[in-house]
């Protein structure tokens, strides 16, 4: 099935096999004796003779062509086709190179449509999680403004009717009340601060990490430092990408508090070389393979969907104390930039 042509020195044809006639849609006739390059679109030819060259000035006998690009041949018509394709070579007096070429017309339709299909899967994926993040944001503003003021106009109304009651079972049975209604106001901003950090869209990443932080260290016990980039450096991120690197921080603390044992955190957060660098590294028990890879880990694969849809990168491995370490890291794009776009 696949076609094999064979060439002397010269790169003259001496054998033309009938599944190469097929491919290229010439007959053998025509092609013995004719140069290699008929059937080499033109802009490859200066290489492909160079290959061929230095290939037989090597000791080997047998290397496969383009490995990490797609090779382009040239039909009788005219028309070019992707192929694979590996050469040999034998004979000491008369050095003989054959050529096997396979037609991967079809093979590479499939890949691109799969591509296709992969871009515009993320690119979904990305769109339903900005529409999850204005969600949220729209709720924690309600939470936070409108049910947040009804709280507290209903505490200053409890504080009021508890100066004026007598010391005894009502007043105790208000005392009750004012600490649920506490209880309460603290509850709904935590909810308020999970669902979307308004200092995050008010005051910026570097505020918002920096908050994170110490109310994980709070509810966790886990020690945490914070180094960041100094003065406004990180001002004027792009929203997009500060809520990316903001909900990666956010799962990397969490999956600490939950799973690694650690007593320890470091966090980094910086911009270096037109990217902003995340670094999260614990002294915990670390994080066997499976976990990263297996059907619960959907908050490490929304978040290695997140940075990769902006052309970022995240790797999870060992840290250096025995814990696990999540590195991320996005490239730039100023909030200016994004507003003109």
């Amino acid at each position: 099935m696949d076609a094999i042509i064979t060439v002397d020195r010269e790169q003259r044809i001496v054998l033309f096999n009938r599944a190469a006639e097929a491919m290229f849609g010439c007959a053998r006739e025509l092609a013995l004796g004719d140069r290699l390059d008929r059937f080499i679109p033109a802009r490859f030819r200066d290489a492909h003779r160079s290959h061929v060259d230095r290939f037989g000035n090597t000791g080997d006998t047998r290397r496969r062509m383009g490995e990490n690009m797609v090779l382009w041949a040239l039909r009788a018509d005219g028309s070019e086709f992707p192929i694979e394709a590996s050469i040999s070579h034998a004979g000491e007096t008369e050095r003989l190179f054959t050529v096997i070429l396979r037609d991967i017309t079809q093979r590479k339709a499939h890949e691109d449509a799969l591509r296709q299909q992969q871009a515009e899967l993320r690119e979904l994926s990305a769109r339903v999680l900005e529409a999850r993040e204005e969600e949220k944001t729209i709720i924690a503003r309600e939470l936070h403004d409108e049910l947040g003021q009804l709280l507290t106009a209903l505490k200053l109304d409890l504080d009021w009717l508890r100066e004026r009651i007598a010391p005894g079972e009502i007043a105790e049975k208000a005392a009750q009340m004012n600490a649920v209604l506490d209880r309460t106001v603290g509850s709904v901003r935590r909810i308020a601060a999970d669902l979307r950090p308004l200092m995050l869209d008010d005051l910026g990443l570097a505020d918002a990490a920096a908050w994170l932080v110490e109310y994980f260290e709070t509810r966790s016990g886990v020690r945490c430092r914070l180094e960041q980039s100094e003065g406004d450096a990180l001002d004027g991120i792009a929203r997009d990408v500060a809520t990316t690197v903001y909900r990666a921080l956010q799962e990397s603390l969490t999956n600490i508090a939950r799973h690694s044992g650690a007593k320890s955190t470091w966090v980094l957060l910086r911009i270096e070389d037109g990217a902003l660098r995340l670094e999260v590294e614990d002294d915990g028990r670390g994080m066997p393979l499976v976990a990263q890879t297996g059907n619960r880990s959907l908050g490490l694969k929304g978040m290695r969907e997140r940075v990769h849809y902006h052309g970022g990168t995240l790797e999870v491995g060992q840290a250096p104390r025995g814990g696990t370490r999540v590195k991320v890291r996005v490239p730039l794009r100023t909030g200016a930039a994004e507003g003109a776009a």
